[in-house]
């Protein structure tokens, strides 16, 4: 199904969410050193781990009301409270006034209403689109989009954010506005109407149905199987600007990668590691819709294990080199694997998702980002224990008993399918 012939939700949401997430990722990889800076190092890390740690709780939050209020409802929420919070970055780094605190206030607001965003905003792709493969397309297309934006952002907002931060804050407040009016006044309701509730409950009440939601939710093998893979997995892809940065500029000395005539390219491990950031995101901007159209030609149960194994070869091909070229070979193996599943994650949890709980399955299924995330830096001081070969064949095995898990996974899924046919057949 190609993008013209696209529900008008998902247009509308694909050319907003493209430019907020340009203008998002003009900033985003620079905040963690303006915080460093203005309230340094240990003050920073401890703040920006509290602010993912609520971000996780408003994940599961917005799935719970996702699927309580609509989707669109949330997202507008959502929406606004992102251009609440641009807005107290605009004020707080004014001409006439810096005010860190309230950027990092700011910055919070921003980051924890997308954490509330994007289960209803998944949920909404899974209520859209009905067909399995035409799904895992959008969802590509969608995570291209992201991937654009995370090569092109940085590169502009490299030059705005320490130059021209005012200028850069404003012009995003702008696009943020824009974003949030568009969702507001053009996106339609996809959550069936019967589904939808208007009543008001009290904040306590509320909790309490949350909780004996996701602890329905998580009763489901599924689901559970697929959160603890998911985590294991993310001990791969979360190392790129950790142990893989550190390893790369401690670790590989500085030597010639290419010779034409006379003309000799050479790099160091700061180089080299931006080369390597910039080869996987051109090959996911490049090849992630195609690769996911071919990939619809296998089952899930194989993609799911080959992008496991493809994870676990390159984090063995990291840590065993130290030769330019095969950390940019290393980096071929890891972004085919992360391409291979990119589309499918997302529907599978459409498919496995009752309709009137996707928006909590969706924030469950986050927890395999958001908790791999926190635990990840625990691998530096580990490589300072063991040493980088070691920590590298560590994590390589976590991606194998992921693969394992899977296969688990979907032995389990394959019998919760047969049980419910028999049922079915008995009626």
């Amino acid at each position: 199904m190609g993008i013209r012939n696209w529900n008008f939700n998902m247009k509308v949401r694909l050319i907003a969410e493209f430019f907020f997430g340009l203008f998002y990722w003009m900033y985003l990889p620079f905040m963690a050193i303006y915080f460093s800076e203005k309230l340094g190092k240990e003050t920073a890390g401890l703040l920006l781990m509290l602010s993912q740690a609520v971000g996780v709780i408003a994940s599961l939050t917005g799935g719970y009301l996702a699927d309580t209020y609509g989707r669109k409802r949330m997202m507008s929420m959502s929406a606004m409270f992102q251009c609440f919070g641009m807005f107290l970055l605009v004020f707080a780094n004014s001409p006439i006034i810096e005010l860190p605190w309230l950027t990092f206030i700011g910055f919070s607001i921003i980051s924890i209403a997308g954490m509330i965003y994007y289960p209803a905003s998944q949920a909404m792709i899974g209520d859209t689109v009905k067909d399995e493969k035409e799904r895992n397309v959008v969802f590509a297309v969608f995570y291209t989009a992201i991937n654009i934006n995370v090569v092109l952002g940085p590169i502009i907002g490299g030059i705005l954010f320490f130059k021209a931060r005012f200028l850069l804050f404003s012009a995003s407040f702008v696009i943020f506005m824009i974003v949030a009016i568009a969702i507001t006044l053009l996106l339609k309701e996809t959550l069936n109407k019967e589904s939808i509730k208007y009543e008001k409950e009290g904040i306590a009440r509320t909790i309490v149905k949350q909780i004996k939601n996701y602890r329905v939710i998580m009763s489901d093998r599924v689901l559970f199987l697929f959160i603890i893979a998911g985590i294991l997995i993310s001990q791969t892809f979360t190392q790129l600007d950790l142990l893989f940065a550190v390893y790369i500029k401690e670790s590989i000395p500085f030597q010639e990668v290419l010779k034409i005539g006379s003309w000799t390219l050479h790099t160091s491990g700061e180089k080299l590691f931006s080369f390597a950031i910039a080869e996987n995101g051109l090959i996911v901007a490049l090849f992630t819709v195609l690769i996911t159209k071919l990939g619809n030609c296998l089952n899930e149960r194989k993609l799911f294990f080959i992008s496991s194994i493809c994870y676990s070869i390159s984090m063995l091909m990291f840590g065993f080199t130290n030769l330019a070229y095969i950390i940019l070979l290393a980096m071929i193996v890891f972004t085919i694997g992360e391409i291979l599943v990119v589309g499918i994650q997302n529907s599978f949890i459409s498919k496995i998702a009752p309709e009137d709980k996707r928006g909590q399955y969706f924030a469950a299924s986050s927890l395999r980002w958001s908790f791999g995330r926190t635990i990840a830096p625990l691998t530096i001081p580990f490589a300072g224990l063991v040493g980088y070969r070691w920590t590298f064949i560590f994590i390589s095995l976590l991606a194998l008993i992921g693969a394992v898990l899977y296969e688990v996974m979907f032995k389990v899924l394959n019998k919760k399918e047969m049980n419910s046919k028999h049922r079915l057949n008995a009626m």
